[in-house]
């Protein structure tokens, strides 16, 4: 583990990066490499040179770890539904389900049922992710660093990677439901001829190219907000918890425990603003009115 404070804070930020080096590349340690190698990075400039194509393999890994955990307490929890007294898992899942299913029926005004589930699974899964940040920071990362690996991030929503892929994933939703509901020319009717509008011909086709400018804008920002603001946000998060493990242990205590709490709060508003408004956005896409 690093040594001084920038190199500490900077080591808990660094993603376990797997990609490609090309050959005659000198690595950390002083080798060079005599082919493109296939390999995970062992400091942050490694992880750089890699380029586009690396994985954060941490990212990935605990995300499809808190997935996987989701499916196996739900599917656990219907496999048991009773209508007798209900245990507390069943009751936590009704308790989420009937949530969630309220939650789409007064936002989404179309007629799809895939959003419901959908919807479930977004809130459940950014919710799971989102409260990996509450795992004692160096727990993990030297539990993994006595395997042999030297980064490990745990909380996957600081990554911006994960967030991004999933705001892409409601994106090309939006886009699907756009044409399927509205067709082609609907769809381009809506980025073209509005806000602004005329009587006038010509000066209807004026309007065209405003009007498309502010329409794609405003439509590129919707995964690109929704993305920034759950990274942001868990980010922030993240990194208050480093500083604070940085002070002596006594300051830990006094100062982790009340930002954890507050932090639970964070860490599900987070997760309910990605839901309600991936139905929002998907409720618009729906939305048939000219």
């Amino acid at each position: 583990m690093a040594g001084t404070a920038s190199d500490y804070i900077r080591h808990h930020l660094q993603n376990l990066t797997y990609g490609e080096l090309p050959a005659d590349y000198q690595r950390t340690d002083g080798t060079v490499l005599n082919e493109s190698t296939w390999t995970i990075a062992r400091s942050a400039e490694e992880a750089s040179d890699m380029g586009f194509w690396a994985v954060h393999l941490d990212s990935l890994g605990w995300s499809i770890f808190v997935g996987a955990l989701f499916l196996f307490l739900f599917r656990m929890a219907a496999k048991r539904a009773t209508s007798d007294t209900p245990g507390g898992l069943q009751n936590f899942v009704e308790v989420m389900v009937e949530f969630v299913d309220q939650s789409v029926r007064e936002t989404f005004h179309g007629r799809n049922k895939v959003i419901a589930p959908l919807a479930l699974t977004i809130f459940c899964w950014v919710f799971l992710m989102n409260l990996m940040d509450l795992v004692p920071v160096d727990f993990l990362p030297q539990l993994f660093h006595l395997a042999g690996l030297e980064y490990m991030k745990v909380v996957p929503t600081t990554d911006v990677n994960v967030t991004l892929g999933m705001s892409l994933s409601v994106f090309a939703l939006i886009i699907y439901y756009s044409l399927k509901v509205k067709g082609v020319g609907g769809f381009l009717g809506e980025l073209t001829m509005h806000p602004f509008s005329s009587d006038n011909l010509i000066l209807k086709i004026l309007l065209v190219p405003v009007n498309f400018l502010l329409e794609g804008v405003s439509l590129l920002a919707k995964p690109i907000s929704l993305a920034l603001r759950l990274f942001g946000n868990l980010y922030a998060g993240e990194l208050l918890f480093i500083l604070i493990a940085l002070l002596p242990f006594w300051a830990q205590w006094a100062l982790s425990v009340p930002w954890a709490i507050f932090h639970i709060l964070v860490i599900t508003l987070q997760a309910f603003i990605f839901m309600m408004l991936t139905i929002v956005y998907l409720s618009m896409a729906h939305e048939d009115n000219h």
